[in-house]
């Protein structure tokens, strides 16, 4: 049985990655340092799947405590998904960003390195697509960034890319994705920010809860069918089974490859709030305010080359994203 460390393993997207690993076979070890999660995921974890994991409080910029669990365990391969993700936050922070998200994967490349474990599937983002690509957006154009959080992500697909072409035995997946929501169909994990939400869907459920009193849309005045931004939503166990696959393609093939992971389909947040609107049954206040800076019209995927390469594709459309995600929302109205 080959074994995974998931740095990031209690997040939103770490933790469904956990269970499917876990559900294909794998042994799991997590690390995180829970800034944006909480260890009661691993239960939650453990109850869906009958299985327990291996959980680690640990920062990867303790290059000590990283290296410590390469020492205890024999680590097959690694998905990373450890981050700061907030992007207005990364404008305010930069230093913090740079430091975290670059230092912190410094960390693990070395602790990999010196374990001899050279396989790694990166949680990278559409935002390296920047501002001055053509929808959709296909592997092999030009990265950029528009603030200090996507240029962590270009960066490290640079410094991943660099250690495949210095030592021709790692094997590098980079997954750009788009923007996950839903949650798992138990609903015993999901989305469950710390604070006020960042992204959409948990900020909608907020709202549909009466947390918040209504959604600040940004912007109606785009060129899109409805004026309002249009992105790739992808459903977070769509997403996760897009690792195993990557995980897969690593163990077979060395080298760096960037995969996006999307559904090829962009929707508005208009529509998104229409679908969220009738997964809950409840009108969701709407107040429309200027355009956030560095925000573009359109951000949606080409998805061919996760087909050709991962035999992969999204399954599960807008509607089954919605219900989903508000079905871990009523089940877990204060968080998990």
């Amino acid at each position: 049985m080959q074994t995974i460390l998931v740095t990031g393993g209690t997040g939103f997207i770490g933790s469904h990655t956990c269970v499917e690993l876990i559900q294909a076979g794998y042994d799991v070890v997590i690390l995180d340092n829970l800034s944006n999660s909480k260890e009661s995921c691993v239960d939650r974890i453990k109850e869906i799947t009958g299985v327990g994991v291996k959980f680690y409080k640990a920062d990867l910029l303790d290059l000590e405590s990283t290296k410590r669990i390469f020492d205890e365990n024999k680590i097959d391969s690694v998905i990373h998904f450890a981050g700061l993700k907030a992007v207005g936050e990364s404008v305010e922070k930069p230093l913090e960003y740079y430091e975290n998200n670059i230092g912190g994967t410094i960390n693990l490349i070395k602790a990999m390195r010196d374990a001899n474990c050279k396989s790694i599937v990166f949680s990278s983002s559409a935002t390296v697509y920047g501002v001055n690509n053509k929808v959709p957006y296909t592997e092999e154009m030009t990265t950029s960034a528009t603030n200090p959080y996507g240029y962590t992500k270009v960066m490290i697909e640079q410094i991943l890319n660099d250690m495949t072409v210095s030592d021709k035995d790692w094997s590098v997946v980079a997954l750009r994705y788009f923007n996950p929501i839903g949650a798992h169909e138990s609903g015993l994990i999901g989305e469950n920010p710390n604070g006020i939400p960042n992204n959409l869907v948990p900020y909608i459920a907020q709202v549909a809860l009466g947390k918040l009193e209504h959604l600040r849309v940004f912007g109606d005045d785009y060129e899109t069918p409805d004026g309002t931004g249009v992105r790739d939503y992808i459903h977070v166990t769509d997403l996760a089974k897009g690792h195993l696959a990557a995980l897969e393609y690593a163990a077979e093939n060395k080298g760096f490859q960037p995969i996006n992971l999307g559904t090829g389909n962009g929707s508005s947040v208009m529509e998104v709030v229409k679908a969220y609107e009738k997964a809950c049954g409840k009108n969701i206040p709407v107040v429309v305010t200027p355009r956030r800076a560095g925000d573009i019209a359109e951000s949606y995927a080409e998805t061919s080359l996760a087909k050709k390469l991962l035999g992969w594709e999204a399954k599960l459309d807008i509607s089954k994203m919605c219900e989903d995600s508000w079905n871990f929302t009523m089940k877990n109205p204060e968080g998990m």
